[in-house]
């Protein structure tokens, strides 16, 4: 294929079908701006057909970077549809998928996604996707059930769909992800050895995590409960985020009164929260978190938050939005394929 440059990149504001857009008032878990993608501008290397290039916004609350366009050759359009556009962890997802659309050069690339974690207003994003003319959407599901129908009208119509992070239980090209069973477990073997370090043997951890739907959250407080099988610590019921900071805060508050020795945080929002009620309260814990945000990062230097878990979610866009263009091309068969994407544990002493 030929390289095609870039002509547009930016945020598009609005909102349809319910909410597929941002927020308007930032939370702790948010960055100051809404997240814009990061494409470089680039200067036309190919002619243009004007008519295929973008130039009016969607009212999709969709980020749009479309590549400029030669007179033949199939051209694409691929969306990726995260849980929300606020986490900073959906940004380097999206910052693969333009890696990707870069290097490919025949794509219409789009990043939607609602403005809270809510199975019908992802649902709305999936539809708009599809009406907006989408050949493949990437997508983080919400739920494993709740926009299975969505998904299968989005396939009915010819769009591939492709799961990063979290998959729900529709049938899929392929799902690129970090096996979270597997990765809860090791951040709960992560903080049994370091509570262990300090002489620690028993005493009640806190989990959090974001909705009772969220399944690869879901997933990483299974693993990570199964690393304190036999032992004598006592884990709580999962505390749910649900997208408001000040029911982690309040949690945190009201386990360091009954003297928690430790907090686990499943996703970035919840572990940044947790790190920073201990650092408000002046005192310490043993947290282990997932994702690595500028904010966790420096949770972890400051030793706040003892270890996160590293994702890998620029390869999840980068490698699924090839692997969506190659199956729109017949060059990738396969279906219902899955691969592990890993994870690194990041401590202070590995920064």
């Amino acid at each position: 294929m030929k390289k095609k440059a870039v002509l547009l990149c930016g945020f598009l504001l609005g909102a349809v079908l319910g909410g597929c857009g941002v927020k308007t008032t930032p939370e702790i878990i948010m960055p100051e701006e809404p997240l814009v993608s990061s494409m470089t501008v680039a200067q036309p290397t190919a002619s243009i057909d004007s008519e295929s290039v973008n130039t009016d916004p969607l009212d999709s609350g969709a980020q749009d970077s479309s590549s400029t366009r030669v007179s033949s050759g199939e051209n694409y359009t691929v969306y990726l549809i995260t849980m929300d556009l606020t986490d900073s962890y959906w940004k380097s997802i999206d910052d693969g998928c333009l890696e990707a659309a870069n290097e490919l050069g025949n794509i219409t690339y789009r990043w939607a996604g609602p403005d809270a974690h809510d199975d019908a207003l992802q649902s709305a994003c999936v539809d708009d996707a599809v009406a907006n003319g989408a050949d493949a959407i990437l997508i983080a599901a919400n739920s494993a059930e709740g926009i299975n129908g969505s998904l299968q009208n989005a396939a009915a119509s010819g769009c591939k769909i492709v799961y990063v992070d979290s998959a729900a239980s529709y049938d899929c090209v392929t799902a690129l992800s970090t096996d979270n069973i597997a990765a809860g477990k090791t951040a709960g073997q992560t903080m049994l050895q370091s509570l262990q370090a300090k002489g620690i043997t028993s005493g009640t951890i806190a989990v959090f995590g974001v909705t009772a739907d969220t399944a690869s959250c879901v997933a990483r407080e299974e693993g990570f409960r199964s690393a304190f099988a036999g032992t004598d610590f006592t884990l709580t019921d999962t505390i749910y985020m649900q997208d408001d900071v000040a029911n982690v805060k309040n949690a945190v508050q009201n386990g360091l009164t009954q003297n928690y020795v430790g907090f686990f945080g499943s996703n970035e929002g919840t572990t940044v929260a947790i790190g920073e009620t201990i650092q408000e309260a002046g005192t310490e814990s043993t947290i282990v978190g997932f994702d690595t945000s500028d904010a966790v990062l420096s949770l972890v230097s400051e030793g706040i938050i003892y270890a996160t878990m590293q994702q890998n979610p620029k390869v999840m866009g980068h490698d699924g939005l090839t692997i969506a263009v190659q199956a729109l091309e017949g060059t990738y068969t396969d279906t219902n394929t899955k691969t592990d994407t890993g994870v690194t544990v990041i401590t202070q002493d590995s920064l």
